[in-house]
Parts: C-alpha cells; sequence; structure tokens
C-alpha cells in the first residue's frame, strides 16, 4: 500500500465488477396531475450561497425553471416552501427567503412573484387566497419552525392545508425526513417535478450500465464525513482518485509529516483498513505526490509546491501539486466513466483552486471529445465547478449534495420513497372535476 506512482497503470481491468446503487420505483409526476387554477405546493431547494442578502451563485434557482415554466404555463397558482441554513426552528433574519424573491424576478421575467412573511397560519393563508393563475407565493423558510426537522404531522398538515396538490422538486433534500419532505405527502396527492425527475433519471442512467475503466474523484475536508461514500465506491470502482484535505489523511496514515496541515489523525487505522479493503477488491487508490503548501491560509498568501514527503513543519497543505494533476490526468484519460465529488484543493481561495481548475479542464476536453462519460455532483462540487467555468461540460452535474451522497451509498431516500404511491383518480391528468 505505496503512494500511487505513475507506472502503477490506469489501464483496462480484468472481470467484471458491478456496479450497484439506489433504485427508484415509478412515481407519478407533472404529466400524472392536472393543475390548472390549483394551489400547487412545489418544495424546491432554494438553499444558496448569499453574500449580504445577495445571490452570489443561482444555479439552483436556473435548475428549477423547467418546472416552473411548466407550471406558469398551465396556470397553477405556484406556492414555493424552501429552507435556507440551519435557523434550528427560529426566525434567524440573515436566512430568510426574501432575497430569494429578486433571485426568482431575474430569470422569470414578466411573472408576478410574491413573498409570505410564514410558511403557515393566517398570514400564509391569505397570501395564498391572494395569489392568482400563474403568480407565484415564495413563502418563509421552513426550518424557522422546529417542526420542519421534526416532521411534526401538526406542522406537516399546516402546510398542506395551504395546497390542493404537493410537488417534490428538491432531489437535493430528499435525503431528509422533513415535513415539507415526507410529512406533507400524507395530507395531500403528490407529485415529482422535473428537476426530480431529471436527477434521479441521469444518476440511474448513469450507473445502470457503466463503461470501464470506472474512476472517482474525491476531494474534500474530512474523511469522517465521506466513509461510508469510500467504502462504496471501492466496490463500484476501479480506481480512486482522493484529493483535498481528506487525502492528508491518508498519507499521515502512511507515515507522511503534514505539518500544519488539516488532518483527521484519529482516523489512521480506518484509513489504513480502507486502502487494505481497497487493494484487497482490486481498486487503484490514487494519491497526491506533490502539494502546494504556504505558513498562512489566505488569498495570494506565499506558497510553494514541494514533493509530498518534505511538508515543511511550520505549513499547510492547501492545494494538490502540479505533479499530482498530471498524474491524476493521466488516469482520467485511461477511463471511460467518471464520478466526480469533492475539491481537490481550498479551491474558494486563490492560488489554491488551480489543481482543480486544472483538472476539471481535462475533464471537460474529454468529454467533449466523447472518450469520457463524466458526473459531478455534492457537496462544494458544483461551486468548484462553476467557479472553473466549466460546469455545463460535464455529462450531467447534480445540484444536489448530501441527497447525492447518500443515494450513491445505496440508501433509501425518504423524500423518493415518499413518491411512490398512486394519485386519487380526483387530481390525474384529464380527470373531470
Amino acid at each position: 500500500m505505496g503512494l500511487f506512482l505513475p507506472d502503477a497503470g490506469c489501464g483496462q481491468v480484468s472481470g467484471e465488477r458491478q456496479v450497484t446503487s439506489g433504485k427508484t420505483k415509478r412515481f407519478p409526476t407533472l404529466d400524472d396531475i392536472e393543475v390548472a387554477g390549483k394551489r400547487v405546493i412545489v418544495r424546491m431547494d432554494l438553499n444558496v450561497p448569499m453574500i449580504a442578502g445577495r445571490v452570489t451563485d443561482n444555479t439552483r434557482v436556473v435548475r428549477l425553471l423547467p418546472t416552473l415554466h411548466e407550471l406558469i404555463r398551465k396556470k397553477a397558482r405556484i406556492i414555493i416552501l424552501s429552507h435556507l441554513g440551519r435557523p434550528e426552528g427560529k426566525y434567524v433574519p440573515d436566512m430568510s427567503l426574501a432575497p430569494l424573491v429578486d433571485a426568482l424576478a431575474a430569470v422569470l421575467p414578466g411573472v408576478s412573484i410574491k413573498f409570505g412573511v410564514d410558511c403557515i397560519g393566517t398570514e400564509a393563508e391569505a397570501a395564498v387566497n391572494n395569489l392568482k393563475s400563474g403568480e407565484i407565493l415564495l413563502l418563509e423558510n421552513v426550518r424557522f419552525h422546529d417542526g420542519e426537522e421534526a416532521n411534526d404531522p401538526e406542522f406537516s398538515k399546516a402546510l398542506a392545508q395551504l395546497g390542493d396538490i404537493y410537488i417534490n422538486d428538491a432531489f437535493s433534500s430528499s435525503h431528509r425526513a422533513h415535513a415539507s419532505v415526507v410529512g406533507i405527502t400524507r395530507f395531500l396527492p403528490f407529485a415529482a417535478g422535473r428537476l426530480m425527475e431529471e436527477e434521479l433519471g441521469n444518476i440511474e442512467k448513469f450507473f445502470g450500465k457503466v463503461e470501464r475503466p470506472f474512476t472517482a474523484v474525491v476531494g474534500g475536508a474530512k474523511v469522517s464525513t465521506k466513509l461510508e461514500l469510500l467504502e462504496s465506491l471501492i466496490d463500484k470502482v476501479d480506481h480512486l482518485i482522493i484529493g483535498g484535505a481528506m487525502a492528508n489523511t491518508f498519507l499521515f496514515a502512511q507515515g507522511v509529516a503534514m505539518g500544519k496541515s488539516l488532518c483527521e489523525a484519529n482516523l489512521k487505522d480506518t484509513a489504513l483498513r480502507i486502502l487494505d479493503r481497497a487493494q484487497k477488491k482490486g481498486c487503484t487508490i490514487h494519491l497526491p505526490q506533490d502539494a502546494v503548501v504556504a505558513e498562512t491560509f489566505a488569498a495570494h498568501a506565499a506558497s510553494d509546491v514541494v514533493g509530498i514527503g518534505d511538508i515543511p513543519k511550520g505549513a499547510m497543505i492547501l492545494d494538490v501539486g502540479p505533479e499530482t494533476v498530471n498524474a491524476f490526468a493521466d488516469c482520467l484519460k485511461h477511463s471511460k466513466t467518471l464520478l466526480w465529488n469533492g475539491p481537490l484543493g481550498a479551491f474558494e481561495t486563490s492560488p489554491f483552486d488551480v489543481s482543480t481548475v486544472n483538472l476539471t479542464r481535462v475533464v471537460a476536453a474529454l468529454t467533449r471529445e466523447g472518450k469520457l462519460k463524466s458526473v459531478a455532483g455534492g457537496g462544494d462540487t458544483v461551486a468548484a465547478m462553476t467557479w472553473s467555468g466549466l460546469a455545463g461540460r460535464f455529462s450531467y452535474l447534480s445540484t444536489a449534495g448530501g441527497a447525492f451522497l447518500e443515494w450513491l451509498e445505496g440508501k433509501v431516500l425518504p423524500g423518493v420513497a415518499a413518491l411512490e404511491g398512486e394519485l386519487p383518480a380526483s387530481i390525474k391528468a384529464g380527470a373531470r372535476n
């Protein structure tokens, strides 16, 4: 179990390694329901990055447009439920969804978009009653009520009283058994939105028939948050590239001095077990060979590139180095399928974004040339790909975070499971009212 070396090879592998993951049954969609004039509650994920009340990345907003456009065209009265941050059942001004009205208006010109100062109660009911067909009402953060995360039946019922139909278009929130994701389905007829369909359809298609060699890139800060993912991927992929600060833990486990680098020293035995299991499963793990180090973590801080065994005591690893990027790129050039989750370095702060951007360019080129099928998602991945300007160059980019990871781990997602069922005849498309 040594460090990855270029001559370890990333060519074709022998034998068949089965790829399996969570699967979904057929669920109702917008094709199955009649929405004209009806109060349609749509659970969306507007948990977007904001600074000083301004949305800094509207990727998740834009991905919701197919469902919104269809509901507007079909003259539904649209009520949006969402969360933002972790207010823990209390009103937190900085976590209000009010700024999202402008973000929605920017991508829906000419559409009337209103805001409700609460998501249940008399004020919410009054706002819904004033809503006309084709208009949108965004209600306040559902997590301002502790009944949301508790999946409280009374809170679920209060939400349901505002609508006639429930649409879940928040795949990225569907790993949570919360009231606006799961509980509300007990009180209203329901269906999946277009983004939910797209996410599940593409992910399941991707894993349905994988061309090999199959490589996964996993980055991020901590091994502890991705233990189950790593264990799951070892059974699925031929090559597992590990970057970000989580690679430090594996390097430390192999006896590499980390200086001041972020490292989960208490997971040394876990890292060694994962490396050993991967070797027995025929999965080659690739770790950094060089690194970009600095004494302080700050924008444009003085930095150096050093070999992975030469980390100065007073420095910290903040990105993988160019030799590592070249080795990772060589592996990808010999791969047919790629799953990417997590950045290789502290990409939000220049110059520690270089490796993530450069490897993304390699993936974009290989995907464009038809040599690689690439899927990315989870965690900071969308932000990192957007930062590189190449998010649209992947075969598919999932906006989901935890849900994407839990699906890959083979777990049942409560929000998806809740959609499995039969619509009442009175709400089906074409039914006479």
